[in-house]
């Protein structure tokens, strides 16, 4: 891929690292505008730069985000859905083929070598991954998984076969080379992916899944390692040297939100109010 598309590719994941997941925007459409589809219509993050996106969002927002911006970059991003144990739909990500490879593959190699798929990458900002991941191909072509060190969470890439990949997370990479926290199967891809209109159906669907009864925050400081989770009362803090947890009162709930999460107290107190009807 160029240099310069490959660096704005890198500036633009750079950018989303500082969005803060969050499903309070989401609760406060879905209320103003009474209907999913109409809630998802009021979404802004296909229409404004990250810097004057309304809040953050969950996976659907930040990807569909990502979408758009490879698109008007001329590039040919494919959307995929995640899939967890029984619940299917229920996260979604990004492949982004590299199309200089597929051609170079056509017309510089031998005939076997020009079977091989061109290389591509994974963009996964909804589970928090701002980095591209080269997903690894399965035997015999590849060696079907690799492991990414990021901090705090080690990813991995398994390619059972050429039609799907999962996606692993764990702990950070001790000195010792051991991981802080075993790695657990978090997302199933079929790689083929899905039509925008199959995107946006998954999407209208997931403004009543169970998650969207209590706050789900989520942020990412990649410049000290450090991810920010809360949910249910509930704030998880998790670095290179593992996980902790602490309550946060509900009287200081709006404060503590909105300063850990970067997010508007106006913003944060109205998406409370509603859960609280």
């Amino acid at each position: 891929m160029d240099s310069a598309v490959w660096q704005k590719i890198l500036d633009l994941c750079n950018r989303l690292s500082n969005v803060t997941y969050e499903n309070l925007t989401k609760i406060i459409r879905l209320e103003s505008a009474g209907s999913a589809t109409k809630a998802r219509n009021l979404d802004d993050s296909d229409q404004n730069d990250v810097d004057s996106w309304m809040g953050g969002g969950t996976c659907f927002s930040m990807t569909w985000h990502l979408y758009q911006a490879f698109r008007d970059m001329g590039l040919s991003p494919r959307l995929v859905m995640g899939h967890k144990r029984k619940e299917k739909n229920i996260h979604c990500a990004l492949i982004l083929p590299d199309e200089d490879a597929a051609i170079t593959n056509q017309n510089n190699f031998s005939s076997f070598v020009s079977c091989l798929p061109s290389k591509e990458y994974l963009f996964d900002p909804g589970y928090l991954i701002f980095d591209p991941l080269p997903i690894p191909l399965p035997p015999p072509f590849g060696t079907s998984e690799t492991l990414f060190p990021l901090v705090p969470n080690s990813v991995k890439l398994v390619r059972p076969d050429m039609d799907s990949m999962e996606l692993w997370t764990g702990g950070s990479i001790r000195e010792n080379g051991t991981l802080s926290a075993p790695m657990k199967l978090r997302f199933e891809y079929p790689l083929a992916g899905v039509s925008v209109e199959e995107f946006k159906q998954h999407w209208s669907e997931s403004f009543y899944r169970e998650m969207m009864t209590y706050p789900v925050l989520n942020r990412l400081d990649r410049e000290r390692g450090v991810q920010y989770y809360y949910q249910k009362g509930n704030l998880v803090t998790r670095d290179a040297n593992g996980s902790r947890m602490e309550k946060i009162p509900e009287a200081l709930r709006v404060e503590k939100l909105s300063e850990i999460f970067r997010l508007s107290p106006d913003l944060v107190e109205k998406a409370l109010g509603i859960l609280q009807k």
